[in-house]
C-alpha cells in the first residue's frame, strides 16, 4: 500500500541559512502526524512546502503518487486536495458566517451540514464575523477549508491563544474531522497536552532537521536528548554518579527520567534524600522540585500533604533500560 504523502530530501534555504535540511518522512491515509520543535525550527515552512505554497530548494513532496508543484511551477500556488490553516488566518469582516461559507464554496452548492456539525458552528451561522470569539473564528476558518473537500488538512498551531474550554472544543472538532469526515491531518503544536493523546506519530524538528520520530510513547518515554525531553514535559537528567546512588546498573553516561519515575519512600538503601523546594499543585497530583547536593529532581506525587522544605527520600523506578541519553 503506497503512502498518501511522501516527503523526500526536502531542503529549504541556502548553505548560509538553512531553514530545512534533508527532511524525509511519509504519511498513510488517516495517520495523525504531529510536527514538534522550538520556535524557528522550520515547522511552518515544512507545512507550507507540503501545501505547495513554498518552493523547496531541493527534494520533492509526493501526494497520491504525484509530485506537488510549488509556486515556481504553477501560476496559482497550492494543491486542490491539501488545505493549510496558518496561525495568521483571517475571516472577511462584517459578513455573516453563512455568507463567508457560501463564498468559499467552490462547488456552487449548499455547504454540507455535516461539516457544520463537525465544526460545532450551526449556532453561529447568522452571526457576523466580528461578533465571534477566537475559538469560534478558528472553527469557522477550518469549516471554510473543509468545504473544499480536501484529503489532507494542515494545521499550524491551531490551539494558540485559546482558553481551556475553547481548546477542548477544538480538539473534539479535529478528532471528528478524521473520524467522521475521513480527512487526514498533520498538526503543529508546542503543547504536549495537545499532541501526545492525539498523534499516531511525532516528528521532532531542531534547526531544520528531523532529530527523532516515533510514537507518542517512544518520544515521551525515550527521548534521544534533553531538547526532545523538554518539548514534552519536565524531566531530570542524571549522570553516572546519581545513577549509581539509585542502585541502577547501567553503562550510559546520562539518563533522562520523567517525574513519575520517582517515588517518595522511607529512607532505605538505593534511595536519595533531599529537600522539597517548590510545590506545584495540578489538581490530581503535585509536581515537586526536590534538591539534593545541587541536583534538582522533578517528582510527581499524589500525596497532597507534602510541603516546601520537607525532607524526603526518593526511589527510582525504571521499567526498562532505555531512559538513556
Amino acid at each position: 500500500m503506497s503512502s498518501l504523502l511522501s516527503v523526500s530530501g526536502v531542503t529549504f534555504g541556502d548553505e548560509k541559512n538553512y531553514v530545512l535540511r534533508d527532511i524525509n518522512f511519509s504519511q498513510n491515509q488517516f495517520q495523525k502526524i504531529v510536527i514538534a520543535g522550538e520556535t524557528g525550527s522550520g515547522k511552518s515552512t515544512l507545512l507550507k512546502i507540503i501545501a505547495g505554497l513554498e518552493q523547496p530548494s531541493s527534494g520533492q513532496v509526493i501526494f497520491e503518487n504525484k509530485k506537488i508543484k510549488g509556486p515556481a511551477d504553477q501560476l496559482v500556488p497550492g494543491h486542490p486536495q491539501i488545505v493549510y490553516l496558518s496561525q495568521q488566518f483571517e475571516l472577511p469582516k462584517f459578513l455573516r458566517v453563512e455568507q463567508v461559507l457560501e463564498y468559499a464554496n467552490q462547488l456552487k452548492s449548499t455547504p454540507e451540514k455535516k461539516i457544520f456539525s463537525v465544526c460545532r458552528i450551526n449556532h453561529l451561522l447568522t452571526r457576523k464575523t466580528d461578533q465571534l470569539s477566537g475559538g469560534e473564528k478558528q472553527r469557522i476558518a477550518i469549516a471554510r477549508l473543509l468545504i473544499q473537500h480536501p484529503k489532507l488538512l494542515l494545521l499550524d498551531e491551531p490551539f494558540s491563544n485559546l482558553d481551556r474550554i475553547m481548546k477542548g472544543v477544538l480538539k473534539e472538532v479535529i478528532d471528528d474531522i478524521g473520524k467522521k469526515l475521513k480527512i487526514t491531518c498533520i498538526l503543529v503544536s508546542h503543547d504536549p497536552e495537545d499532541t501526545l493523546p492525539w498523534a499516531d506519530e511525532i516528528l521532532v524538528l531542531k534547526s531544520g532537521k528531523i532529530i527523532q520520530c516515533g510514537s507518542p510513547h517512544q518520544i515521551y518515554k525515550h527521548p534521544i536528548s534533553s531538547y526532545v525531553a523538554g518539548l514534552f514535559g519536565k524531566y531530570t537528567l542524571l549522570n553516572q554518579v546519581w545513577i549509581k546512588k539509585f542502585g541502577v546498573k547501567s553503562s550510559v553516561k546520562n539518563m533522562i527520567v520523567r517525574p513519575e519515575n520517582f517515588q517518595i519512600v522511607r529512607k532505605a538503601p538505593k534511595t536519595v534524600s533531599g529537600k522539597i523546594g517548590k510545590v506545584h499543585f495540578f489538581g490530581n497530583h503535585l509536581l515537586l522540585e526536590v534538591f539534593s547536593k545541587g541536583q534538582l529532581f522533578h517528582v510527581t506525587s499524589h500525596n497532597s500533604s507534602l510541603v516546601e522544605q520537607e525532607q524526603v527520600s526518593l526511589k527510582l523506578l525504571l521499567h526498562d533500560s532505555k531512559h538513556k541519553l
